[in-house]
């Protein structure tokens, strides 16, 4: 069974940070993800102060629906890496422009989420925010191969 189309509302946006897309460098990068107040009160995070750490589930916007594709090609465009397939890449140009990112909370204010190392730029749609639990992270050893850990050595 094909299914339907699937439509989401953002919570909220990202607010500050950076304004235009750099690769890497997103440690301590500062922004705040502002909650869309005519849906909800302070009472929507309460507890999240209690957490360091969240996952937000964001909407590449700026990415052209045309420019993507979904035939293997090398990470980041590196023209000396091997083709890999799209979902073994984790940039913006994916079939639902989805972004999942984990970040720091600094602070919790009202409705204003402030975070630190939130690799979605100023304006972004927010979908979804969690807390990060330890008991969600792998329990086996985490494996991948070295292009993907040469290609993060100066993302954070």
């Amino acid at each position: 069974m094909t299914p339907g189309p699937v439509t989401l509302r953002p919570v909220g946006r990202v607010m500050g940070g950076r304004s235009e897309w750099v690769e890497d460098d997103w440690h301590d990068v500062r922004a705040v993800i502002r909650l869309d107040d005519s849906a909800f009160t302070p009472s929507a995070v309460l507890g999240l102060e209690d957490f360091s750490h969240l996952e937000i589930v964001f909407v590449f916007d700026r990415i052209d629906p045309a420019e993507v594709r979904t035939d293997p090609r090398p990470p980041r465009g590196n023209p000396a890496a091997a083709p890999v397939g799209i979902f073994a890449h984790r940039g913006p140009y994916r079939p639902n422009r989805l972004g999942v990112s984990r970040c720091r909370l600094l602070a919790v204010d009202g409705l204003d989420l402030h975070v630190a190392d939130l690799d979605a730029l100023s304006g972004t749609p927010v979908l979804d925010i969690k807390p990060y639990l330890t008991e969600f992270a792998p329990r086996h050893p985490v494996t991948q191969p070295a292009w993907a850990s040469e290609l993060m050595s100066s993302y954070y």
